[in-house]
């Protein structure tokens, strides 16, 4: 049996439980969730049902818990403020460059595309707000993999990569090199590993010396590629005036699919 110990308060415990659905299944028995706590099975039972009474959680015909209704709401709350916080920082960004710009965060093994503000410019559209791309074929999602731990690094690149263009970069050992170049220069580059046409250009919204909560970037005409770069001092200014905000958002599992669940189709 797990020793509550006398340092660990109902809040912490409260907390562990609903850290539990930040990774794993999204549906729970009560006995993982008392040892993702790591709390005795009674104790977990009692604070449960308190989270299941507020709407925090959401017991089925299982008796397993999901997430409640009403922290949905919560985190909903939450993803509009990023969406709407991030907004004017990307408005600044599409001022400078007159490029399409975007901001992305990373949703497990994809970037999941925030906010986008669009070019004249008539480029192949790979995806639209909302909408996901794989981390190693677009360079927002090349950042966001470089700044991630090590773990998860590894963990993704054991993975199968899809290889959406005849360009798209699959070799494990070519993208850990390309990792560290990022990690290194603070950028990332694709051309044509999404869509025939395209390349885009990205850097990292830093929150640690360490690790990126979001990353911003560039889509240009392949035939740019050469001179993408001319773009960077326009991406890293909005990057480092964006990071105070950044530090101030939430980053959690309900974020990422409060973000998802309410953004607007563009398509």
């Amino acid at each position: 049996m797990a020793d509550e110990g006398p340092a660990r308060t109902v809040t912490s415990k409260v907390l562990r439980i609903l850290g539990a659905y930040e990774s794993g299944p999204a549906v729970r028995t009560l006995t993982e969730l008392a040892e993702a706590a790591d709390i005795p099975l009674p104790t977990a039972h009692r604070l449960v049902g308190e989270l299941v009474d507020w709407g925090a959680l959401k017991r089925d015909e299982s008796g397993r818990y999901r997430i409640g209704l009403r922290l949905w709401k919560v985190a909903q709350n939450a993803g509009r403020q990023l969406r709407e916080t991030a907004r004017p920082y990307l408005m600044d960004l599409f001022a400078l460059t007159g490029e399409t710009s975007q901001i992305a965060i990373r949703d497990g093994h994809e970037a999941l595309y925030v906010d986008r503000m669009y070019s004249s410019r008539r480029i192949p559209r790979a995806t639209r707000i909302g909408g996901k791309l794989p981390l190693h074929a677009t360079a927002v999602g090349k950042v966001l993999l470089a700044f991630e731990e090590p773990w998860m690094r590894e963990a993704y690149l054991a993975r199968k990569l899809e290889a959406l263009t005849p360009h798209t970069h699959v070799n494990p050992s070519f993208l850990r090199a390309e990792i560290a170049q990022i990690v290194a220069q603070h950028y990332a580059i694709a051309v044509e590993e999404v869509r025939l046409g395209t390349c885009s250009i990205a850097v990292p919204v830093m929150v640690t010396p360490d690790h990126a909560v979001a990353a911003i970037g560039l889509v240009l005409p392949s035939s740019q590629a050469k001179q993408i770069t001319r773009h960077l001092p326009a991406l890293q200014r909005v990057a480092a005036q964006l990071e105070p905000v950044a530090r101030r958002w939430p980053n959690s599992r309900l974020l990422v699919q409060s973000l998802a669940d309410e953004t607007p189709q563009d398509d």
